[in-house]
């Protein structure tokens, strides 16, 4: 399928028919007998029915500097609905700007009470006094944004930190970057995340489960970060038709997870690079879901 046909797709009836239905039919045996029937044995996999997308990255009400498309919670979701999204890790950009935090999240999970697909990723921000209390009551996912809320991640509160999100089975989120520094206000720019100290961090403690949202991958920064254990990407800003499959490359097939940053940036571009990348179906079922859902798990 070429980029215009997904985009036309999408834009008219759920993308999983277009994109995970074709790439993961999984109950088709004699559609995948033929598609396979010329490759050698040792190539062919068959693969379980597939369950949705799983975005790990949306955020819910206003930006405070201009409206977004889709910022309206039953707009947003009635086109990851039409996409074929299932699921979605959420975070609030009321986490980011309010003080009180306590209440934003309580604002978060009562919208997501309203619409099944939407898991609230609780802010926390180890920066202000009393984030262990909004730690403990975060469900399964916890997001953080260091730029914003004025702290590195070699600052000592973002360790504690991560060894008690750790001990509760935790996925932490970290925003890299959230608006392009070109389109910011003069009076508010904010600049990208460094992730470079999770290289040490994450070597001492195995247990730690971390997730960069909106990083750019650049190299050396990729190589530095390839061999960190428990770091997971997602795909937000994967830039070029080989994007993802170069994060595979580089992260493994189970530590790249499908992001869209919406509604910053339309999610129909997020499943458009996934599709060029051609990765095989196991890997492509793994991005779209799978790895996103076994981070979240409390029992991993």
């Amino acid at each position: 399928m070429r980029r215009r046909d997904l985009l036309k797709a999408a834009a008219g009836a759920p993308a999983a028919s277009a994109l995970a239905a074709d790439a993961l039919a999984a109950g088709d045996e004699s559609a995948s007998a033929n598609a396979t029937a010329a490759e050698p044995t040792a190539t062919r996999q068959t693969t379980a029915p597939f369950p949705g997308i799983l975005d790990s990255n949306v955020s819910l009400f206003r930006w405070p500097f201009r409206r977004l498309p889709l910022d309206e919670t039953g707009a947003l979701v009635a086109k990851l609905r039409s996409l074929g999204i299932v699921r979605a890790f959420v975070g609030s950009f009321e986490g980011i700007f309010h003080r009180d935090l306590s209440a934003a999240n309580r604002r978060l999970a009562e919208e997501c009470a309203a619409f099944p697909e939407l898991e609230p990723a609780a802010s926390v921000n180890p920066a202000m006094p009393g984030w262990q209390r909004d730690l403990d009551e975060a469900p399964r996912v916890v997001r953080l944004h260091p730029g914003y809320h004025g702290y590195a991640l070699d600052d000592p509160r973002f360790a504690e930190l991560l060894d008690a999100a750790a001990g509760r089975g935790l996925l932490v989120q970290i925003a890299v970057a959230l608006e392009d520094v070109r389109t910011q206000p003069t009076m508010a720019r904010v600049a990208d995340v460094d992730p470079s100290p999770l290289a040490s961090l994450l070597a001492d403690r195995p247990g730690a489960s971390v997730q960069l949202l909106n990083w750019k991958p650049r190299p050396p920064a990729v190589e530095a970060l390839a061999g960190c254990p428990g770091l997971l990407v997602d795909t937000a800003l994967a830039d070029g038709t080989d994007a993802v499959a170069r994060l595979v490359d580089a992260f493994g097939a189970d530590r790249v997870l499908f992001g869209t940053h919406a509604p910053f940036l339309i999610p129909e571009a997020a499943l458009v690079r996934v599709h060029e990348a051609a990765l095989d179906e196991p890997v492509l079922g793994a991005v779209l879901h799978g790895n996103a859902d076994r981070a979240s798990s409390v029992e991993r």
